[in-house]
């Protein structure tokens, strides 16, 4: 077994001889401490999940069937570089990234159904690369990652004999329909979309993108998207975006140039067609290359203060002036809730999916679809009824995507408000704290990291 650089909770390990003390009688238990233990157990059998799929499958547990006993003999099958199209919807998920300790996430679910089906045999083996990780609650229906799977070709682009490569049994000329195989084994709100054959051997999902877009859908409630539309093509081409994110400088990141190529706010689809309304849906398109952590709820709450009216969009050149305002004015992100990494962009990739595994991926989509359209047509109908029934008109709709800010309260301007520390003094902290010098060792962050 490999060594797991995470010990679950002891507990799980002991033997199942109970002291005294440990033989509680779960009768005599409340509901809210039976409830507490059993979210307790969940959460260290996720823990347990995520080291699996964060290292390699021999911690897996032994199969009760015997004929699944029958080891997996990968030195058969020659491997093939390619690209994934991940698209998941990240609400119930605590972010993209495994990591030992925190929950259910994309990556865990994802490196489950990979070993599941047996496309990879580890993790630590597959040279896995992601496009980038989404935080808590954002979803990215525009995922991509690379990764080095088992095929059923012996030559064709991406294919490749790997070492300990025995060859076996003829493998026919048709290759592994990776959408299907993956699909079947994954959660409704995670689906593969589309594959493709890595243009080479090296070939990186994260270092070899050409560009990320990220959309965020939000209701128009009292926002002027024209407003907003004009104040975003003030954050278009190279800039310090320091004042428009959350500085990761624990992780050596102190550079905070960023470029954005395109800025577009739209109405997405209207409530009644003949004119606006506040239930209407808009979006914030925004493409670039590489963004930094929380860049985009950073940016979003920012515009839409200025939607809202709340500011003017000369707000931002003044943040962008890091030498006139090197502190970020202490503002709130907007919500992760309607983010999402809808695109990654690779020249020379053509994606590929069988049709019938497209009309299962649309089957199952639209059954999620259905599951919250009609949750929001009651909610909706109920607001309608409310409002006819009382004459009172309310315009929160977007209460919920920008915490702090709260009607009854007065409206503080964002240059006016406390700021946060500078940059030179988040480094003079971690300096101090590490008692390390990181001059001259910035890491490049990763190419898409905004939540």
């Amino acid at each position: 077994m490999a060594e797991l650089d995470f010990l679950p909770d002891p507990l799980l390990l002991k033997p199942l001889t109970k002291t005294r003390k440990e033989n509680i009688d779960l009768e005599s238990l409340s509901k809210d401490e039976l409830i507490a233990k059993v979210k307790k157990l969940e959460m260290h059998v996720q823990q347990l999940r995520n080291v699996i799929a964060k290292n390699d499958n021999s911690a897996l547990p032994k199969a009760k069937n015997k004929r699944n006993q029958r080891k997996f003999d990968f030195t058969r099958y020659k491997r093939r570089r390619i690209l994934l199209r991940v698209s998941y919807f990240g609400w119930d998920y605590n972010g993209y990234a495994t990591q030992d300790d925190s929950g259910k996430t994309i990556e865990s679910e994802l490196f489950a159904a990979l070993l599941q089906t047996k496309l990879v045999e580890t993790r630590t083996v597959s040279n896995y690369h992601r496009c980038g990780r989404t935080d808590k609650g954002v979803s990215g229906t525009g995922q991509v990652i690379s990764i080095d799977v088992r095929t059923n070709l012996v030559e064709g682009e991406g294919v490749y004999e790997q070492e300990k490569y025995m060859g076996g049994e003829k493998m026919n000329d048709e290759e592994i329909d990776f959408c299907a195989v993956l699909n079947r084994n994954l959660p409704d709100d995670i689906r593969v979309t589309g594959w493709a054959p890595a243009l080479n051997k090296d070939f990186s999902a994260r270092f070899d993108c050409d560009g990320r877009s990220y959309k965020y859908v939000f209701p128009r409630g009292q926002v002027d998207i024209r407003r907003m539309e004009e104040a975003g093509q003030l954050l278009l081409g190279e800039h310090d975006f320091r004042n428009f994110c959350k500085m990761d400088v624990n992780n050596g990141i102190v550079k905070f140039v960023r470029r954005i190529d395109s800025v577009k706010v739209e109405c997405l689809e209207r409530e009644d067609n003949d004119m606006e309304g506040p239930y209407d849906m808009c979006c914030l398109t925004i493409s670039g290359k590489a963004y930094l952590w929380h860049q985009i709820r950073c940016i979003m709450s920012v515009m839409l203060m200025i939607g809202e009216g709340l500011e003017d969009g000369a707000v931002i050149p003044e943040l962008l002036d890091v030498a006139k305002n090197p502190c970020r004015p202490a503002y709130g992100m907007s919500s992760d809730l309607p983010l999402n990494l809808f695109l990654a962009q690779y020249d020379g990739v053509t994606w590929r999916c069988d049709p019938v595994s497209t009309e299962f991926v649309l089957r199952s989509t639209q059954k999620l679809w259905t599951h919250h359209a009609v949750k929001a047509a009651m909610v909706r109908n109920l607001l309608k009824e409310l409002e006819m029934e009382s004459g009172v008109s309310v315009t929160g709709q977007l209460d919920i995507l920008t915490p702090g800010r709260r009607p009854y309260k007065s409206y503080t301007k964002l240059l006016e408000l406390p700021v946060c520390p500078s940059l030179e003094d988040k480094v003079r902290t971690v300096v101090k704290r590490r008692k390390i010098d990181i001059s001259g060792k910035v890491v490049e962050e990763e190419d898409s990291m905004d939540s």
